[in-house]
């Protein structure tokens, strides 16, 4: 069994010898003498059953060898999940620039566990009466190359034969792209794996069993097994049921997620359902001269017992008398549990039940016809299956089910269905599946208000007065209420059960793949396939970018061309935004490139989109004499010579940044020490103010030009044609006219996260309330942090804007009437305009002194009331004016302080400095 580390180191060791490279050599020796303390105390055992790259560093610091132990460290941090390996019969770890021989054998040499098979089944599919399994395996940190050794694989059921299985090599980059690293090459793991079901028969006939499917992979010394394990949400992850013939059926899926065949010979299954007025009706089959079966017992999911119902014999309406026919009617009042309308679904479980006292759980026959049956209520019986091919009773809320789909040439995905639940007629809702973004899409209703259509065109979706392709990712289906205040009310909509063989449903439009799939068996989602191809997609081949194509790309000439990135190309806005226009306005002839990530931005004419960490953005980048960016561009990069290369920033802080953490459990010591780094790479950094000029000094430890010009972002509040730029805004997000605008920008909280870089969404404003009080004569757009997540409730009802994905925040500010933020740098932008700010800082003691630390006294400085109540919040936003002139003196003072520069002059000034330093460069 292998430990974590976190399990036996103590975490004020573990985070030393983590940042030990930037530790003074006194910090260094007093960590080996902490570390020896500790270690002579440490059962030794332990330590033994640490990862292999922790075994030896944990070893060289018994050892006091700082030179290696630096030298693994900085090996670990370029390859966080990697390590070469070395050693024909017996497998070591080779950390390059140390001696492995001269480390103990039992920390270097590498266990069985320790090189396990990383093994995926991407596709499953039938094919000519055969299993036909594609995927890739490799065995971790082994180099993949050809060798002489085969790969094999075979199929066994629990005490059973082993029956060779054909396994054929393909080539696979998405092997090498799973493997999320950078060191190895794992690109002919693929396999395409062929299973002959005939091969599975005992003496000629079909026996009910489970059958696994192992891998075997060379490694040094022999072979090493694995198992084939469930790696796509969609069809490929699902089980799926084949009939055999001879009454046999072969289940294709997952078990615990690893891939498994089961062989089924049913001694009655359900063939068709039908319904009365007041019943369901279920028709079975068994083998004539088998076991008789006597009733079906339905019990509904976790409770026991259940209820019979006694199986009569029928007709055979085909007069084939190798069956014998059986029917049972089950009330649908027996399958009616709900009280409330939107209440969960319940589900029953259903078992045949036979002479002999044996039970079974239900089957259903290839080729049944799913039904749903409405019931009072707003409520339906559904009677449908799921992969395995069992029989799913639910009492649900009625739901739309989807019976066809095609794409035209055009690439447009048609939809249609059926939907008789309650509600005015609702919306189509794409949702996306990990940021929670939504496109609201109109449907069409037959005059029978049940059947429904929408017409879905992935590569032209509306974002504003934008025409974009959908995000990469799943998008699922949903119907909407027209006047839903969120999303708590949307019903799903699925795939009719006996139609899941159609998907995936796959289209090449402009350069995108998209594909209908399916996720819990018959959940819809529209999946959008990257932008990248597969040659510039993960760590390996960002490497290979980065280290091998980067260099031939400075080899070439320079081009006369300016490359802008905003917010790692998120927008077209900010700073870069505003010097390209200047550009633009002197009529410098260059040629304009913009990084674009996933195709998510809308540029003007004659702005060429550079897709973010292509082979075109590397180049880009390594040929482009001038690069304007707002944002870092990685401490692998360095400026070549001749260009000129500006960091403009985006923010005035508040909240304390870069080196100025040090001494608090924020600090990350490696990206400090690369900071000077970092910013060589920069000709001059933008200051907005002198306030700031100092803290970027320090803080990001910058050596060399700071031009204290103000924004260029901010020139916007100069602009004379600002009222236009208002007015254009305003109809675009369908402001009506005579509201007064409120614009909420939070920014994000470190102690509220989905993941380790996604924010959970911390609303403490009442929008209702705010509504009821607000909504005759306000507006209130919501601007969520680019690292928050989740929906804004109300918003498209008609008070509440989510303005999220606006391109560009600046052209926000010019219609609000109100600002309320919390501690964003939006507050220092905004004091531009002078208009009033409201400071929702319900939490301002945990998030200055437990989250976030201040470079000044907010509490003192901020030009407007710090309001801790939504209740106040509304009250503010209403006496808004008179707000404003209570904090006349405080707002004058801290534009006095935090924003000048400020003549609109700010482009300008940057556009000279660089065109100055390009000129002397070229």
């Amino acid at each position: 069994m292998v430990a974590k580390p976190e399990d036996i180191i103590p975490e004020e060791l573990a985070r030393r010898l983590r940042f030990l490279p930037e530790a003074t050599d006194e910090d260094q020796r007093a960590f080996l003498d902490a570390a020896a303390e500790f270690l002579a105390a440490a059962d030794s055992a332990k330590l033994r059953k640490l990862p292999p790259i922790a075994r030896i560093k944990w070893e060289l610091v018994r050892e006091r060898r700082l030179a290696d132990l630096l030298t693994v460290i900085d090996f670990e941090r370029v390859n966080p999940s990697a390590f070469p390996v070395r050693g024909r019969l017996r497998p070591y770890v080779a950390i390059p620039g140390v001696d492995s021989r001269s480390l103990p054998a039992s920390v270097t040499r590498l266990r069985l566990r320790e090189m396990p098979v990383r093994a995926k089944a991407t596709e499953v599919l039938w094919q000519d009466g055969k299993i036909v399994v594609h995927g890739y395996a490799f065995v971790a940190n082994l180099p993949n190359g050809p060798g002489t050794l085969p790969r094999l694989a075979w199929l066994r059921a629990p005490g059973g034969r082993r029956i060779p299985v054909r396994f054929r090599a393909q080539e696979s980059l998405r092997a090498t792209r799973d493997s999320k690293q950078a060191l190895h090459n794992y690109d002919n793991a693929g396999f395409e794996i062929t299973i002959d079901p005939a091969k599975l028969k005992s003496r000629g006939k079909w026996k009910s069993g489970t059958w696994g499917l192992t891998l075997a992979l060379p490694r040094p010394g022999g072979y090493v097994p694995g198992k084939a394990q469930r790696v796509d949400v969609g069809s490929a992850g699902h089980s799926q049921a084949r009939y055999l013939g001879d009454g046999a059926r072969l289940i294709a899926g997952f078990h615990e997620d690893v891939f498994q065949l089961t062989i089924d010979v049913p001694e009655a299954e359900v063939t068709d359902q039908t319904a009365t007025a007041d019943a369901l009706r279920l028709g079975l089959r068994s083998p004539a001269g088998g076991k008789r079966p006597t009733k079906l017992r339905v019990v509904r999911k976790g409770q026991q017992g259940g209820v019979e119902y006694p199986l009569a014999p029928q007709e055979a309406g085909d007069g084939d008398q190798r069956w014998a026919r059986w029917g049972a009617e089950i009330p649908f009042d027996d399958l009616t549990v709900a009280t409330e309308p939107t209440e969960k679904t319940h589900d029953f479980i259903t078992h045949i039940e036979f002479a002999d006292g044996s039970s079974r759980r239900a089957t259903v026959l290839e080729g049944f016809l799913p039904g749903r049956y409405l019931r009072p209520g707003g409520r339906e019986i559904a009677v449908t299956t799921d992969g395995p091919g069992l029989l799913k009773l639910h009492d649900r809320a009625r739901q739309a089910v989807v019976d066809r789909m095609e794409w035209t040439r055009d690439g447009v995905l048609l939809v249609e269905g059926s939907y008789t639940g309650p509600g005015d007629r609702k919306r189509f809702v794409l949702r996306h599946g990990e940021r929670f973004e939504e496109h609201v899409l109109p449907l069409n209703w037959t005059d029978s208000e049940s059947r429904f259509s929408v017409r879905i065109t992935p590569d032209k979706m509306t974002s504003y007065d934008a025409v974009l392709p959908l995000r990469a990712g799943r998008w699922y289906f949903s119907l909407r209420d027209q006047d839903a205040w969120g999303n708590k009310g949307d019903v799903p909509v699925k795939l009719r059960a006996d139609l899941i063989d159609t998907l995936p449903l796959k289209k090449r439009v402009a350069g995108r793949t998209y594909a209908v799939n399916r996720r819990y068996f018959d959940r819809l989602f529209l999946g959008s396939g990257p932008v990248l191809r597969g040659e510039e997609r993960g760590a390996y081949r960002q490497r290979e970018l980065r280290q091998v194509h980067t260099p031939a790309f400075k080899r070439e000439p320079l081009t006369e061309s300016v490359f802008y990135n905003s917010f790692g190309g998120k927008q077209f806005s900010d700073s870069p935004r505003a010097i390209y226009e200047e550009f633009v306005r002197r009529g410098i002839e260059v040629e304009h490139l913009w990084s674009v990530a996933d195709a998510q931005v809308d540029l003007p004419p004659g702005v060429r989109p550079v897709e973010w960490h292509s082979r075109e953005w590397y180049e880009a980048l390594a040929r482009s004499r001038y690069v304007v960016t707002n944002v870092g561009l990685g401490d692998w990069y360095e400026r070549r010579d001749g260009q000129c290369v500006v960091q403009t920033w985006h923010g005035t802080p508040l909240k304390k940044i870069g080196a100025d953490l040090l001494g608090t459990p924020k600090a990350n010591l490696q990206y400090i020490a690369s900071l000077p780094h970092r910013f060589r790479q920069f000709d001059f950094v933008v200051s907005p103010n002198a306030f700031t000029t100092p803290i970027m000094r320090n803080a990001f430890r910058c050596e060399g030009e700071i031009l204290e010009s103000g924004y260029p972002r901010n020139d916007i509040f100069h602009r004379p044609d600002r009222e236009k730029i208002a007015q254009r805004v305003r109809a675009t997000l369908g402001i009506p006219e005579g509201r007064k605008v409120v614009l909420y920008a939070p920014t994000w909280r470190d102690d509220q996260r989905h993941t380790a870089s996604k924010f959970k969404l911390d609303l403490r404003v009442d929008l209702t309330a705010a509504r009821e009080a607000l909504s005759d004569d306000h507006v209130f757009l919501f601007r969520k942090h680019p690292k928050i997540l989740d929906a804004i409730p109300g918003a498209g009802q008609g008070f509440v804007y989510d303005v999220s994905a606006y391109p560009d925040i600046a052209e926000l500010y010019l219609i609000t009437d109100v600002l309320i933020t919390d501690y964003s740098s939006v507050l220092f932008d905004f004091a531009h305009s002078g208009k009033p700010m409201l400071f929702f800082t319900y939490d301002l003691e945990h998030y200055r002194d437990t989250l976030r630390g201040f470079y000044f006294d907010f509490t003192e400085r901020a030009p407007g009331p710090l309001i801790k109540t939504s209740a106040e919040l509304i009250h503010a936003i209403r006496t808004a004016d008179t707000v404003r002139r209570t904090y006349d003196e405080k707002y004058a003072a801290f534009v006095r302080d935090f924003c000048e520069p400020s003549d609109g002059l700010a482009t300008a000034r940057v556009v000279d400095r660089m065109l100055e330093i390009g000129q002397a460069k070229g």
